[in-house]
This record gives structure tokens, sequence and C-alpha cells, in this order.
């Protein structure tokens, strides 16, 4: 499977970041499954220099939070769950070169084939335009989920942050679906959506387990809620 100029190019005005070398990013795409060459090690490098641009813009962010709650904020911004999202936001499993096999199974949907891809991703906007560009990208794919101050609970998952902001606006609790589910017995993905009143239209999640898709489909709804805020006070 080649990726077409037009796929990468789209790709890249999302992420906000033109590479010079198109090789690069194709590697970063490529799944272990299909080549020789592939993207594990841009992985490896993506993920050392996320948790170092998560730690250091937390430590500025917020002066006087104490290490624990600075952890478990970092460990909330760099996880499976928040990685798969942000590849699912730039439509990433679409253009995944994967083998056969993975791609008979459902593989450009799995979290974890979508974290990994993300961090290699990250990976290659390092080597290709260095660190304050690569800098540049991660705070602004996660600008919307550092939004939250330490001290006001934000290591609360995405379902409670989510339920008590609806209860504490007198609104009716979120409505979780599943609306599909995909793979083998043994390794099955779900799909999930939520409802909330508040939003026009159902947020998804998907996940290994039910309870891992309906987190990211409140994170995606506490996402859409944050933007249409914004939206409001600039109008």
């Amino acid at each position: 499977m080649r990726i077409s100029r037009q796929a990468l190019s789209t790709l890249q005005t999302r992420l906000g970041y033109s590479f010079r070398s198109d090789e690069l990013l194709t590697l970063a795409l490529t799944h272990r499954s299909a080549e020789k060459n592939h993207n594990q090690r841009l992985e490896f490098l993506g993920d050392a220099v996320l948790g170092f641009v998560v730690a250091e813009a937390l430590y500025h962010r917020y002066p006087d939070a104490p290490e624990g709650d600075l952890s478990q904020l970092r460990a909330v911004l760099v996880n499976r769950e928040t990685l798969a999202g942000l590849a699912r936001e730039l439509s990433l499993g679409e253009l995944l070169v994967l083998g056969q096999g993975e791609r008979k199974s459902g593989g450009h949907h799995r979290d974890s084939i979508l974290c990994d891809a993300m961090e290699a991703l990250l990976g290659a906007i390092y080597l290709d335009g260095g660190a304050d560009a690569c800098r540049e990208c991660i705070l602004r794919l996660l600008h919307d989920r550092m939004q939250h101050d330490p001290a006001q609970g934000a290591s609360k998952d995405s379902k409670t942050r989510l339920q008590e902001l609806l209860q504490a606006g007198g609104h009716a609790l979120p409505d979780y679906q599943v609306v599909a589910v995909r793979g083998e017995e043994h390794d099955q993905e779900f799909e999930v959506s939520c409802s909330i009143a508040l939003l026009d239209q159902s947020s998804r999640g998907a996940g290994r387990t039910r309870r891992l898709a309906e987190q990211q489909a409140a994170s995606q709804a506490l996402l859409m809620l944050t933007r249409a805020q914004t939206q409001d006070q600039n109008t």
C-alpha cells in the first residue's frame, strides 16, 4: 500500500507542520506488520520527546502544583487513550500502512497501533524539523487537554469529570451506547457513542473494552464542550 501525496498533504495541514522528507513521514505511518523498515524506532524516540515536552510544559504552567499532581496529569496526557484519540482526530488510521493480517483484523482502528503511530509521527517531526518544531506541534495538539488545573482534580477519569460537569449544571447524565464491536472474540475493539444535551452531535470513542471506549467518548465530549465554549466566548 502506498500513501498518496494528497493524503500526506492533508495530514500535514491537520498537524500544522510541513515535512521536508516525505520518506520520513511515510516511515512513521508504516507498521511493523507491513515492511522490514517500520516505525518502531521512531515510536521510541517520539515517546521520549513527548514525555519531556509535556513534563516541561506542566512544570511551567502549574508552578505551585506538587510533583504528585504533575505526574498524574502527565500520565493522563501521554497515555494510550489520549494518543489514540489524537490519532483519530488526525484521521491517522486511514493512512497507516499495515500488513494484510492487521488490515483484515481492523488494525486501523486499534488503540495500540494508533498510539504507536502517533508517537512515531512525533519522533519523525523531531528528526525532520528539530526540537522546537516538535514542541510546538505537541503543545498545539494537546492544548485543549492541558487546560485542567491539577488542584481541581484533573487526574479524575474522563467519565467522572463529564458526569460532575453535567450534574453541576443540572443537566441529564451522558447516554453511552455501543455502536460497533470489531475483531475476533479474544481481540475485540468496542466503539461507543456518548450523547449529552449540551451538544448537537454525539462523541465517539474506541477501546479494547467497553469501559475504555466509554472513557474515550467522554474525553471527546469534554473536548467538544471546551471548543463550543471557546466559540461562544469569541462571538
